[in-house]
């Protein structure tokens, strides 16, 4: 599996997602500068967590202007897979990639700690390893993870079966609208999470539940 994770100044989970995808993958991802004007041949891009821009405006909205972003609209509209974790997350909304938008947390505390996720769509390229309904452990890092979304937008994300990841047994650590930990566009090759599974794939981070999503990955491509 090719792979290629876009590092913007201030991105500081960049070496986990590395170490992740090579771990599980047996393939290392290449690093991608945010200047740069195009992406290489690969079967999946992935935007770390971090704090591009050190959070001015908003999370991830300077980001979303940098030169790399059009390449990434262009292969998105082809198909490439497109992975964005907590920082990548908050761009890929700002982008215009994925709905909605991830506001201050509820309790206005950046929060630290562990979490209960669901898995709701097993059907994606970062969950068909496992079961509809899973439950995982999962770190979470970020002050504004609390996910926001017009009605509409809602109903039609909860209709068409694009929440990947939901916060599980009163775990939600931001206030999420419907405990949303995780999304997908609507041709399902782009996927938007707060939770940093990347910190969870092997004993040495206490817990190896979410190496099967990076399975997943690897049996997608």
């Amino acid at each position: 599996m090719k792979s290629a994770v876009v590092v913007f100044p201030g991105i500081n989970r960049d070496r986990d997602i590395i170490h992740a995808l090579t771990t599980v993958t047996g393939v290392e991802p290449v690093s991608v500068w945010h200047g740069e004007h195009s992406l290489p041949d690969v079967d999946l891009v992935v935007i770390p967590g971090g704090f591009s821009y050190g959070d001015y405006l908003r999370c991830g909205a300077i980001a979303a202007h940098s030169p790399i972003m059009t390449d990434m609209r262009a292969k998105a509209a082809r198909g490439v897979r497109i992975l964005g974790i907590c920082n990548g997350f908050q761009i890929l909304t700002e982008a215009g990639l994925l709905p909605g938008a991830l506001m201050r947390n509820s309790e206005l505390k950046f929060v630290c700690r562990q979490v209960k996720l669901k898995v709701e769509n097993s059907r994606t390229f970062f969950t068909s390893r496992l079961s509809p309904g899973a439950i995982l452990r999962c770190p979470v890092a970020h002050g504004e993870g609390n996910y926001v979304a017009a009605p509409d937008t809602l109903k039609r994300l909860e209709g068409e079966g694009r929440i990947v990841f939901r916060y599980a047994e009163n775990s939600n650590p931001n206030g999420a609208a419907n405990d949303i930990a995780g999304i997908m566009n609507e041709a399902g090759n782009i996927i938007g999470m707060m939770p940093h599974p990347e910190n969870m794939i092997e004993p040495l981070h206490g817990a190896a539940d979410c190496r099967p999503l990076f399975e997943s990955l690897k049996e997608a491509a």
